[in-house]
């Protein structure tokens, strides 16, 4: 008999990590229970991942990986765990892409948005940035795999100077909730995710005002730039593209309650 297969299978049969999870709150119990007996190598490691996810470490940072778009993608410690409302993003992104466009993906946490692209579409150039070491970590193992190149700095200031006026998409999930709300936001984020991550200033919006401020000098002729923000910020950000030169259009789905707004550069 395979012992690791028995020990899993009697573990999650019993119910008892379930319960334990129910208990601590997860509403996923049942499916969280599998995937964390499937990381564990034994009862021993398996008891510490359960005691983790108990007192709230995200499930994502403990079994190492976050599903997103279909693709296993690689999740650290205090990295930010790509969430399910940004597959709208890539969505939109994925609409626009073309063989053999330079894509940019700003703000790139895990890589998770440059990796699906480069998924889908492999016949293109992938960059991806952040200002966060363990990200860009992060991020190096899973855009590696598709030949892209990870850049550890703020914004733009990374980037190869030969991309100006070059990039056919460049997407950005930049962090847009306001200061003041960050306390308000579940545990898992507040608590387990790099606070830069996650604070946009003020309003929300800083980050996204610095990155529309620059887009024009960098988006080729008819290049996109799109970035996801909230219903309720949605007229800020499309004012913020249009001060900046962009020709903006806002896109919504309301299953996955999310928004993201997409800035055009004139062909002229």
């Amino acid at each position: 008999m395979d012992t690791r297969k028995h020990w899993t299978e009697c573990e999650t049969t019993n119910s008892a990590v379930v319960t334990r999870l129910r208990l601590a709150g997860c509403v996923f119990a049942e499916e969280e229970a599998q995937l964390l007996a499937d990381a564990a190598q034994s009862p021993v490691e398996l008891e510490a991942m359960v005691e983790q996810r108990v007192i709230g470490f995200p499930l994502e940072h403990i079994i190492g990986w976050a599903a997103f778009c279909g693709v296993k993608i690689m999740v650290e410690k205090g990295v930010f765990v790509p969430r399910h409302r940004t597959e709208f993003l890539v969505r939109q992104a994925t609409s626009l892409l073309q063989n053999g466009a330079i894509v940019v993906d700003l703000c790139c946490g895990s890589g998770a948005i440059g990796t699906v692209l480069a998924a889908r579409m492999n016949q293109i150039e992938l960059h991806a940035a952040d200002i966060d070491p363990v990200a860009v970590k992060c991020a190096r193992r899973n855009i590696s795999a598709f030949g892209g190149t990870v850049y550890e700095g703020d914004l733009y200031e990374p980037l190869p100077p030969q991309l100006r006026g070059g990039i056919n998409i460049l997407v950005a999930n930049a962090p847009y909730v306001p200061t003041d709300s960050i306390g308000t936001m579940p545990p898992e984020a507040r608590l387990h995710e790099a606070p830069v991550a996650l604070d946009g200033g003020a309003d929300g919006l800083d980050i996204q005002r610095r990155i529309a401020s620059e887009a024009m000098l960098w988006l080729a002729p008819g290049g996109h730039l799109l970035v996801e923000t909230s219903e309720r910020q949605t007229l800020q950000t499309v004012r913020i593209f249009e001060q900046n030169g962009l020709h903006s259009r806002v896109t919504h789905c309301d299953e996955l309650d999310a928004t993201v707004v997409i800035g055009t550069k004139p062909d002229r």
